[in-house]
């Protein structure tokens, strides 16, 4: 066991590694990879088998140099939705496991750690070096890992939408941006006066905003909107959702939201509609059967509200780790999140006679069924981590792979659109204050997301 960067912050995950147990990841095609990377995948494709005993001696053959070349300049961070080889693998080279507000925050309450890895999707990577110093740089393993729910809010989108909203309603109008959202989306929430969120802070941050007289555009899940409008007590009739984005892109305008100009004109919130695929698909049957038969059942607040509703409790992807690890022997956790999370949850809750279940694996017909988990998320991968320690040590990294403050990454291809520096500063600047804004409203708040 190695050690990297004392991150302050996030607690241990207490996951434990054992040899017998699969590391669950799809493996990618080979074409998937960067040049860079298609040695490290070719090695790791070969491997007969994705157990620990088997991957960590080879992952160990790059990441053990590197965490000692580098000594406390490294921090690794993989976000809790990774597949199970990255979440446990991570800590057992001294890295920590969080969530997006935590991950956030890493270079900031880390200042020795200069060279931040980072397996997890783009917009984390990016909330990192937003707040991080000109010494910190910050990698993503890989730069492909986006969100579905940050692809349908691209600035390019968003913009046109608040910037009409600001034709009407001038200083009255403020953003407040899910941390799912690019960099150049925060901007714009700085640019208005309102700050970013997290799923469990949401109802602070939205409230600090109504208290001050605004008209909140919350950017960009409309799940997360209408349940923190309604754990704010707001009328469901002054939560206004907008057209759906794909017709906002394609040329509708606010003026095409349902009840028209009227609707905005008395909403307190308006929400943008995008959303996440992989919690959009739990209902209240779902809720409804674990609780007939005495599982207690917990939720993401990206889920529907009246699922949200229905469970017994909702919160980020923090409180429901801690509710796994804090839960005792007999307990039965239903859980409604990503796929991989609970595959992780569960192994490490068996060990201590703790059942956990996914929320729609249900053994009888008639309930909608769910995908694995987030696909993006799950880009990256050994070979990504392997590829990635490797070539910062030998000097080499790819500069793809390199994340500053702007950058639009192509999901698909990994072409990449890159600001030059003088408006790259403006706009991290913009952004950094959206961050800050969020930092102190909920100072002193162990709760974030």
């Amino acid at each position: 066991m190695r050690s990297a960067s004392t991150t302050s912050g996030p607690r241990p995950s207490g996951i434990v590694l054992r040899p017998e147990i699969p590391l669950c990841q799809t493996d990618l095609p080979l074409d998937w990879y960067q040049e860079e990377f298609k040695p490290y995948a070719e090695e790791y494709l070969a491997l007969p088998d994705r157990k620990p005993g088997t991957v960590l001696p080879w992952l160990d053959r790059y990441a053990i140099p590197a965490v000692d070349h580098f000594g406390p300049s490294l921090l690794l961070l993989a976000h809790f939705y990774m597949g199970g080889e990255i979440v446990k693998l991570v800590e057992r080279y001294g890295g920590r496991i969080a969530d997006s507000y935590q991950l956030a925050l890493s270079a900031a309450r880390n200042p020795d750690a200069k060279h931040i890895v980072e397996s997890a999707v783009h917009f984390m990577a990016e909330s990192i070096a937003l707040l991080a110093r000109e010494d910190q740089s910050v990698w993503i393993t890989n730069p492909k890992a986006g969100c579905t729910m940050e692809m349908l809010a691209k600035d390019w989108m968003v913009a046109p939408v608040a910037e009409d909203l600001v034709a009407r309603y001038g200083d009255e109008l403020c953003v407040i941006a899910y941390m799912n959202t690019g960099g150049r989306v925060k901007a714009i929430a700085g640019r208005t006066g309102g700050a970013v969120c997290t799923s469990s802070n949401a109802h602070k941050v939205v409230a600090w905003a109504l208290s001050r007289g605004k008209k909140v555009l919350f950017v960009p899940d409309h799940h997360l909107g209408r349940n923190t409008g309604h754990k704010l007590g707001l009328d469901p009739a002054r939560v206004v959702q907008l057209p759906d984005p794909k017709q906002l892109a394609a040329g509708a305008t606010i003026r095409d939201t349902a009840g028209g100009f009227a609707a905005l004109d008395r909403a307190q919130m308006i929400l943008w509609g995008s959303f996440c695929g992989v919690h959009t698909v739990f209902r209240p049957e779902h809720v409804a059967y674990w609780k007939r038969h005495g599982w207690q059942v917990l939720v993401h607040p990206e889920s529907p509200l009246e699922t949200v509703v229905a469970a017994d409790g909702s919160g980020s992807t923090d409180y429901l780790w801690r509710a796994v690890m804090d839960a005792k022997p007999g307990d039965k956790l239903a859980i409604g999140t990503e796929g991989h999370f609970v595959r992780n949850a569960r192994q490490q809750a068996a060990a201590r006679g703790v059942s956990i279940a996914h929320l729609t694996e249900i053994p009888e017909p008639g309930y909608p069924a769910a995908g694995c988990g987030c696909a993006t998320m799950a880009r990256n991968d050994p070979p990504h981590l392997a590829g990635m320690l490797d070539l910062l040590r030998l000097g080499r990294p790819p500069t793809a792979n390199r994340v500053l403050a702007g950058d639009v990454v192509d999901e698909s291809t990994g072409r990449r659109e890159r600001l030059g520096e003088a408006e790259r500063g403006e706009l991290a600047a913009q952004a950094r204050l959206s961050l800050e804004r969020m930092i102190a409203i909920v100072e002193g708040d162990s709760q974030t997301t």
